[in-house]
């Protein structure tokens, strides 16, 4: 068995969708599971519309109808059939949408995030299922939500990994190619969850391990795993081998090209994971395993909007073990994530992504024991296997706020001079 994941990129239009039939066509009486995330930009799209609906920001209506709009103009240049069973199906999934949104929300913001936000995945492999099957490349539709069961963490599922592991014995023994959504689980009420943004890759990782896969890959725009986005640097360059523990660093530290939990289990069954261009298909990409070599280059890695939080208590007394015990749980139960951290016998600082819908709620709640001060519109450069050049390359015209060092990896908060 082998998983490929495509992302929201690799199917983003019809040609898109085309160019996934002949990539699986590389592959003739394999068996694959496919993992296709949402397409193109679905996902953000979705969002606006849990937003319209559950803050009326906007015409839910009005959204819906875009997303709608988007998606049967990519299924009119896949099917010259206009009485295809697709139409049916995609105009019973929106009756769905519809309905979820025609009265006000009785759960919480992320239990309707997850019920919505969801069926972006769910819609593009029923596309994509549907094209494959009427160009003759065989396949069948897979629900993840029956496999891939979690608690009700929702925006953030935990894996039940015994359950999941029973759940995919028969898919273990699946011949030919199953469709399935990354992203996306389901719980014992029957609820869907979601693994985390881009939890695509995390899928096929679960997959993989669940089913005893001999490789997963993952299906970009790029040539393989940078040293530097593009976005950010005129010159990067491929890495031609990662071991799963860099990966992991990599990943851990925002590195896109790869969802932070998605090494893991393939470690721990020693399954490599391959990235690959789906614009090149025949090209090497990197493949990541267990070497256990250091990269032979530094590898930067940039995020911005990122907020700097310092934490002291208000009487100027120590931070001490019980007010760091604190500190975690209040951003544990917020749900904001620590990108880099710092302390100092008075104050706790920390850089975290600037999320309008969590972080005013978790500074709020420190004030009431802390004294809170807080910088914005920041950027977290992270460096592995960094030199001194490397850090006065990236901080030309940037003042440092905060700047962590470990052996191997260097932390620099930043703001423009």
């Amino acid at each position: 068995m082998k998983v490929f994941k495509f992302g929201g990129a690799s199917v983003k239009d019809a040609n898109a969708v085309k160019n996934v039939g002949r990539i699986l066509n590389l592959f003739p009486n394999e068996d694959i599971i496919v993992v296709i995330s949402a397409m193109g930009k679905v996902t953000n799209a979705l969002e606006r519309l849990t937003d319209a609906f559950f803050y009326k920001k906007e015409n839910a209506a009005d959204v819906l109808n875009e997303i709608k709009k988007y998606h049967f103009d990519i299924v009119d240049q896949l099917f010259s059939n206009k009485q295809h069973s697709i139409y049916d199906e995609l105009n019973n999934t929106f009756v769905e949408l519809e309905w979820a949104i025609e009265d006000e929300p009785t759960h919480s913001y992320n239990h309707e995030y997850d019920q919505i936000v969801s069926m972006g995945e769910l819609i593009s492999t029923k596309i994509v299922s549907a094209y494959l099957n009427e160009v003759k490349i065989n396949n069948q539709w897979l629900d993840a939500r029956g496999i891939i069961q979690t608690d009700n963490t929702y925006r953030e599922g935990r894996v039940d990994w015994e359950l999941t592991q029973k759940l995919s014995e028969n898919l273990s023994k699946q011949k030919g190619i199953t469709i399935t959504q990354g992203f996306i689980g389901g719980t014992s009420e029957n609820f869907t969850t979601t693994l985390g943004r881009e939890g695509s890759d995390y899928t096929a990782a679960i997959l993989a391990f669940t089913t005893n896969s001999e490789s997963v890959t993952i299906w970009k725009d790029v040539p393989g795993v940078l040293n530097a986005d593009p976005k950010w640097f005129d010159e990067t360059k491929k890495l031609e081998q990662i071991s799963y523990q860099d990966a992991i660093e990599l990943a851990y530290y925002g590195a896109t090209v790869i969802h932070p939990k998605t090494i893991k289990p393939l470690q721990n069954k020693k399954i490599p994971l391959f990235v690959k261009s789906f614009i090149d298909p025949n090209e090497k990409g990197t493949v990541i395993n267990e070497i256990q070599s250091p990269l032979p280059i530094p590898c930067f890695i940039f995020k911005v909007n990122q907020v700097l939080i310092s934490i002291s208590p208000k009487d100027f007394s120590f931070i001490i073990e019980e007010n760091l015990s604190d500190i975690f749980n209040l951003f544990a139960e917020k749900q904001v994530k620590v990108n880099v951290m710092q302390n100092s016998a008075i104050s706790f600082s920390v850089s975290v992504d600037n999320d309008e819908r969590k972080l005013p709620d978790l500074i709020k709640t420190l004030q009431k024991q802390y004294r809170v001060l807080y910088n914005d519109n920041l950027e977290l450069i992270t460096i592995r296997y960094y030199d001194q050049a490397t850090i006065e390359r990236v901080t030309i015209d940037k003042k440092v706020l905060l700047e962590v060092k470990s052996r191997n990896t260097v932390q620099l908060v930043v703001k423009n001079a």
